[in-house]
């Protein structure tokens, strides 16, 4: 159920700032200190809290009235949590950002500025710094490896700061901006994968749909890290993680493209999990590629769903890949230059 703070809703705002919360005490208020502390001042803030129990974010929103609180009676995961703030946000713009990660005070203005300069582009990834060491990154736009396994560029490198506006493959959940028509348009968050590469499998529809996203480096938030689920090496987050990553990668590929790169991802996914061994690590990412693979049909509805609508082929998509191996396993970062849209392909 929801609960409007205001008793009349303003006028429309130019952005909706939806975060998702579950649990998300530990963190929660200084998220919400750094969302009012923005220069741009035209958004509304909706929080969308899935069955938590710690009272938080319901103690947020009396504490602030001007915040729309969204109450689910069941844990919808971070799919199922955005899907519904951006069904109740009135803004041009969805800005999303989890509970456990800071905005810098010009974030939001940065980002704006950002989809001024560059009107035909309508999705933006923004610098995410370690929260716990600035001076490395927690990601910078996320990177799609020929393999097919994605990854968010830059993870734990050092920081530079010398980086440029440009193109990446897609832009992570945990701090973006993107038109919210096109995401209703597109469907939203796919539900089915709950979290854990839910963003990337956005970021390949807006792919297919011959759509780009813009990775703006000075729109900066430092960032936790699954702090709602138990940090990045949970079983929870390597489960969800092995079995979405296999899903997306069905699901989203198009077809010349899934067959080239079918062998390159049996082999990543071989050398990940001796990874895996190696850290003595394997019963969560075994259940959730035997869940994956469990779930193959429900995969293959999801490929039929996207491939009827796509209108880019593999040849843009592979474009859009990064071919080098040790920028997936050294989690470089991958920006390039915006180019024109493409249409059409195979």
């Amino acid at each position: 159920m929801a609960r409007q703070g205001a008793k009349h809703k303003p006028p429309s705002p130019a952005i909706s700032v939806v975060v998702v919360t579950y649990q998300s005490a530990p963190t929660l208020e200084r998220c919400l200190a750094a969302l009012a502390a923005q220069s741009f001042r035209d958004f509304e803030l909706i929080v969308v809290d899935n069955a938590s129990t710690d009272g938080a974010a319901r103690g947020s929103a009396a504490a602030d009235r001007s915040i729309t609180l969204l109450e689910n009676a069941e844990n919808r995961g971070f799919s199922g949590g955005v899907n519904d703030g951006a069904k109740a946000a009135r803004g041009r713009w969805l800005a999303l950002i989890n509970p456990d990660a800071y905005a810098e005070p010009d974030w939001l203005e940065r980002l704006v500025a950002a989809a001024q300069a560059h009107p035909d582009v309508r999705a933006f990834a923004s610098r995410q710094l370690m929260a716990a060491d600035p001076s490395r990154l927690d990601g910078l736009g996320d990177v799609m490896a020929s393999a097919g396994f994605p990854f968010r560029g830059g993870y734990t490198q050092p920081d530079s700061g010398a980086h440029r506006i440009g193109e990446v493959f897609s832009p992570c959940g945990g701090a973006m901006l993107i038109d919210r028509a096109l995401f209703l348009e597109l469907g939203g968050f796919d539900e089915r994968l709950f979290c854990y590469c839910e963003d990337v499998d956005l970021g390949y529809r807006l792919r297919l749909a011959g759509e780009r996203t813009l990775v703006v480096p000075d729109a900066v938030v430092h960032h936790e890290g699954s702090a709602s689920t138990g940090g990045p090496r949970s079983d929870f987050a390597v489960f969800h993680g092995t079995r979405n990553r296999l899903w997306v990668f069905i699901k989203d590929t198009p077809p010349v493209l899934l067959w080239l790169t079918l062998p390159l991802h049996v082999l990543a996914t071989a050398v990940l999990f001796a990874r895996h061994a190696t850290r003595g690590e394997l019963a969560a990412p075994w259940r959730g590629l035997m869940a994956g693979l469990a779930g193959l049909s429900t995969a293959l509805q999801m490929r039929r769903e996207v491939q009827a609508t796509r209108k880019v082929g593999s040849l843009v998509i592979a474009h859009a890949m990064t071919w080098d191996p040790l920028d997936l396993f050294l989690r470089r970062v991958v920006i390039r230059p915006l180019r024109p849209t493409r249409s059409a392909g195979a």
